[in-house]
């Protein structure tokens, strides 16, 4: 199997997204999409910013690589009557079955960035995405002291070496490289612009709760844990987790969690 294509279908990634609606329908209210225009979510999980996209009456195409994923988020259009919302399985790098120009916007939030090959990813979107529409990305930010790219940090240090070639998902956090990908995919310098966004984790339990719940069901804690285990270092990172969680919960109280991570949010005009 893909490894990347394993790693979302290890656990269960809607018991994070569930945290995380109130943030993903903010951003979809505020990224000038209208009724009738298209757009494809990369990466877009079980629909946390292509469920509100498809309530303004556009027409919402997901693809993700977890199967999971994509029957959870065709579930959720359905329950909620979005037959102009649509997931797909596929592989952000390769979107074999996609035409060129086909969406007035191209839409990825922390998808994306953790496909393979990040300049096929870079050229993929832009080649779908029509001329004169917009391709948007939200990515973390590797050294950002907020939660996700900490998270992400510790989580490394407990895990082997990764392959000769690999390219960590957070150099998507990097203005410099996502100039260099997006250039090679025919996108002048001047049309990307970059701003640092807050995304909000929200949870009714306490960040301790919340950590337990990164450990089950997101697969590169889950990855992190098991190798943790095999070196005898899981309580160690246990601990560490939740210091972090709980440090960053702003809630006020330890039965609720609040937690707000920095994101980078790109705009690349076609």
């Amino acid at each position: 199997m893909n490894p990347n294509k394993a790693l979302w279908e290890k656990g269960d990634f809607t018991r994070i997204a569930a945290t995380m609606r109130k943030s993903g329908e903010d951003l979809a209210s505020r990224i000038g999409v209208a009724r009738g225009m298209s757009v494809l979510d990369l990466g877009g999980g079980d629909g946390t910013t292509a469920i509100p996209l498809a309530r303004t009456g556009a027409n919402v195409t997901v693809i993700d690589i977890a199967a999971n994923l994509v029957q959870a988020g065709n579930a959720r259009a359905k329950d909620e009557g979005l037959p102009n919302c649509m997931f797909l399985e596929g592989d952000a790098s390769h979107l074999s079955d996609v035409p060129d120009a086909s969406f007035d916007v191209t839409l990825s939030i922390f998808g994306a960035m953790f496909a393979p090959r990040p300049f096929e990813v870079a050229k993929e979107m832009v080649r779908v995405t029509k001329p004169g529409g917009k391709i948007m990305m939200g990515n973390w930010i590797p050294g950002d002291p907020t939660l996700v790219a900490q998270l992400l940090k510790i989580s490394s240090a407990y895990t082997p070496p990764p392959p000769e070639g690999f390219i960590s998902p957070i150099t998507w956090g990097v203005e410099n490289h996502i100039i260099e990908r997006f250039e090679q995919a025919g996108i002048p310098k001047e049309n990307i612009t970059f701003s640092r966004e807050p995304w909000t984790f929200s949870a009714p339990f306490g960040p301790i709760e919340f950590v337990a719940v990164f450990r089950n069901f997101y697969g590169p804690t889950m990855n992190a844990f098991e190798a943790a285990e095999q070196s005898n270092r899981s309580a160690e990172l246990q601990r560490e987790l939740e210091e972090l969680f709980t440090a960053q919960n702003k809630s006020g109280t330890s039965d609720q969690t609040v937690i707000t991570a920095t994101y980078l949010l790109v705009t690349v005009k076609r």
